[in-house]
């Protein structure tokens, strides 16, 4: 047998973080050792937030910035406009700004066109400034497929400032979304014997742990230290777990919840981390259904109170789903059942009839659930 050990590389960390009250700017010296040609991608209004620090930035370092909106969504076509936009300004390298969309967006255009990225996160929604993947969408907003990237981005700035001007309901569905860490993690690999997997594992836990804590405080005081601490929780520390981790312990049902929930229209207006913490609630209740998991069920309650004190969706009514068909229950949970989801990864199989059965049925008292059994 062959001693020869396969070596792959690890995508824990961008090559650099910059982070503090006016990262940004002290950032500049960083920024202009990628390039001096940059490709600034983003929504309207991160643009509009970014051009004025860009502009005495590229005044100071003789940079000459581009910027271009990544609309209609992260999909194929407004990455093939993207591209065009690369090779007319001469762009030698991206920044991406904004939300998870955007980054992803700007990420995967950087590695097709081979170009170093910076990120520049302007909420605390996500960890996509950190982590070498971007979702890809159809041009309605459609999940369609993920892609893992070759590699983490060179650098990656978060400014404090910037943050703060993010509706304070961003951060709220970034503690969502980062909070689904340990509900997947633990149960896709909560019993690996792999040495990085179970640091990503004990980390998810700390993360949970920590946004249980300073979640309150940190939406009462926007901009004090909680509000940093939590802001550190939903952009770095859930992008490490990812990475330390991998793709088995980063997603397993509550994300393949929300990829389902995108094919409904009416669920566009819902943010990422809510639409994911819905589905923590989805996922838990799956075990109960199906396993009969007492733990499951009594997280679940602790999970609805601590979602109560925050303002995260508990139901399909929250998510502004009230109206929802069964025929649209349907088409969602069969997308979230497909062969390629995110959702096999638990340790039981699942059918869309009780993923809808557990969608219906997320705020269901403990004593109304199934008979539970012992693990």
């Amino acid at each position: 047998m062959s001693n020869t050990l396969a070596v792959l590389p690890l995508l824990v960390s961008p090559s650099r973080v910059i982070r503090g009250e006016n990262a940004l700017r002290e950032s500049a010296d960083s920024l202009s050792s990628l390039g001096k040609r940059p490709l600034v991608v983003g929504g309207d209004r991160s643009i509009e937030v970014i051009r004025p620090h860009l502009a005495s930035i590229a005044k100071k370092h003789k940079l000459a910035p581009d910027y271009r909106t990544y609309s209609p969504d992260c999909s194929e076509n407004s990455l093939s406009q993207l591209r065009e936009s690369v090779k007319n300004h001469s762009a030698d390298f991206i920044i991406g700004v904004g939300g998870g969309k955007a980054l992803d967006t700007a990420k995967l255009l950087a590695r097709q066109c081979g170009l170093s990225i910076a990120t520049v996160p302007t909420s605390g929604a996500t960890c996509a400034a950190w982590t070498a993947l971007s979702n890809i969408y159809s041009d309605a907003g459609a999940f369609l497929y993920d892609v893992g990237l070759s590699r983490c981005p060179d650098l990656l700035i978060l400014d404090y400032g910037l943050i703060r001007t993010a509706p304070t309901r961003t951060l709220v569905a970034g503690i969502g979304d980062a909070l689904a860490k340990w509900y997947e993690a633990s149960v896709s690999s909560g019993h690996s014997t792999a040495t990085l997997t179970i640091a990503a594992v004990q980390q998810a836990r700390v993360l949970r742990d920590l946004l249980f804590q300073k979640s309150a405080g940190a939406i009462e005081n926007i901009g004090g230290e909680d509000w940093r601490e939590v802001v550190d929780a939903t952009v770095l520390l859930a992008g490490v777990i990812g990475g330390l981790g991998g793709a088995n312990c980063r997603t397993v049902a509550a994300h393949a919840i929300h990829n389902g929930l995108t094919h409904i229209p009416a669920s566009h207006h819902a943010l990422h981390g809510e639409k994911v913490a819905y589905g923590i609630l989805v996922q838990l209740r799956l075990e109960e259904i199906v396993q009969g998991n007492q733990l499951a069920a009594s997280a679940r309650q602790q999970l609805i109170q601590f979602y109560d004190s925050i303002a995260l969706p508990k139901t399909l009514e929250d998510l502004g789903l009230k109206e929802v068909s069964l025929a649209e229950l349907r088409q969602a949970a069969e997308i979230t059942c497909g062969p390629d989801s995110d959702i096999h990864r638990l340790p039981f199989a699942v059918s869309p009839e009780q993923v809808i059965a557990a969608m219906v049925s997320t705020t269901v008292s403990v004593a109304l659930s199934p008979k539970v059994k012992a693990e």
